[in-house]
């Protein structure tokens, strides 16, 4: 009897310690991560209604430039991932830099998502709370993931996501599900406190939805295979961008103002300014069915230009963009559903690029309802097959191979 009381209180002592320091987490990055979210909202607007701003894009780079010499880690989220891996130190300053960056990124027209920061964010924040703490490296690893976590839930409104999120992207095949309640304890707390700031997230609206039968499903598979293949040619066309400016543009601070420039002027030919910023406006309108068909790689090539030449922000909104905007283009096309398939690439695409399957169908339930299941269940499975091993992240390390029950232990390709 005493044994069994005393694992209890063990158990209890557990559960307690994570509710006082994941809750507080929450607290902190809900907050922070809010008013991030709106800053954004607001620069967006402002700058919507001030086109001028886009000429301004050479001088924020510069500005960026000039914020990360005062990192000599050159953080970004791949020092986030491997600082779970392998306990790489996670600096506080990633915070306001990134924030900071981010913010002027968004400000004057640069094609990026926001979920970097939001990664990057919640894991400094969480690191250093672990290392403030003096926890042994396993519990310091469990912040990072929770502060990821409780970033993600502030900004995306998707808490669920989120709690698995941070378990999935860091090591594909395996989870660790030891930080499952801290993670999820977070993200709750952090969902909670940036709706009480305003920033409540995005839902959309699947507006016609066939039954599953066997056309329906075919041609859903054909665009999971279809995104499968965009998702590794977003990846690539990132990845290569990142590189060839390095090598032609050695100068970080001519590469910054090249790339600007370069925004500006495709802005100008193209006689738009759908492709700058997140482009949550063309995401909607995909899943309304309305789309133009080039639109899925002009989003890649403006996210590689404002990425590779060294503007900070994220890739997992425009990799929504992307995978609305061409699902909708096969919906017109073959004539399943647009507003489904758009929803259906979404998912698809963020599964090839993120390399998280589960991650992938929550994200799909928490934006678009419970109704599209089995669509949306084809789609991630079958990209996550056909994406192979390309992703965003090239800390991401696949365990398992994505065919076989056997440990493979490589990271994602470039």
């Amino acid at each position: 009897m005493k044994k069994y009381v005393k694992i209890c209180l063990e158990r209890f002592g557990l559960l307690g310690r994570w509710l006082l320091l994941a809750g507080p987490t929450g607290v902190i990055l809900g907050l922070f991560g809010g008013l991030f979210g709106e800053g954004i909202a607001l620069v967006t607007a402002f700058r919507e209604t001030h086109p001028w701003m886009l000429f301004l894009l050479p001088a924020a780079g510069l500005l960026i430039v000039a914020l990360y010499r005062l990192d000599p880690y050159k953080t970004g989220t791949n020092r986030v991932l491997e600082g779970i891996q392998s306990n790489t130190y996670v600096p506080l300053r990633m915070a306001p830099l990134i924030v900071i960056s981010t913010i002027l990124t968004h400000a004057c027209g640069g094609s990026a998502g926001r979920e970097g920061a939001a990664l990057q964010l919640g894991g400094s924040i969480g690191g250093t709370i672990g290392k403030w703490m003096k926890f042994d490296e396993y519990d310091r690893k469990i912040m990072i993931m929770c502060g990821m976590s409780a970033g993600f839930s502030a900004l995306f409104g998707t808490p669920l996501t989120a709690a698995i999120f941070s378990m999935e992207v860091v090591s594909v095949g395996i989870m660790q599900y030891a930080a499952l309640v801290p993670c999820a304890i977070a993200a709750l707390t952090a969902h909670q406190v940036a709706s009480m700031v305003g920033s409540t997230g995005e839902t959309f609206t699947i507006l016609d939805l066939p039954e599953l039968q066997m056309g329906s499903a075919a041609l859903v598979l054909l665009l999971a295979v279809l995104c499968a293949a965009v998702s590794i040619l977003f990846c690539t066309v990132l990845h290569l961008a990142e590189k060839w400016y390095r090598a032609q543009i050695p100068n970080e601070w001519i590469r910054a103002v090249a790339g600007a420039l370069l925004i500006i002027a495709m802005t100008k030919l193209l006689h738009t300014t759908a492709y700058l910023g997140t482009g949550m406006e063309m995401i909607e309108s995909a899943l309304r069915g309305e789309v133009a068909a080039s639109a899925f790689l002009l989003k890649i090539v403006f996210t590689a230009v404002t990425l590779g030449c060294g503007f900070r922000g994220g890739e997992i909104v425009p990799t929504l963009f992307v995978g609305a905007s061409f699902g909708c283009l096969f919906g017109q096309v073959t004539g399943l559903s647009p507003s489904l398939a758009a929803a259906c690439g979404m998912s698809a695409v963020f599964c090839g690029v993120t390399n998280c399957p589960i991650s992938s169908m929550l994200l799909s339930f928490e934006l678009f309802g419970f109704e599209a299941m089995p669509f949306i269940l084809l789609s991630v499975s079958v990209s996550y097959l056909e994406s192979g091993y390309f992703g965003l992240y090239h800390s991401q390390k696949i365990l398992y191979s994505k065919t076989k029950l056997k440990f493979i232990n490589t990271r994602t390709k470039e």
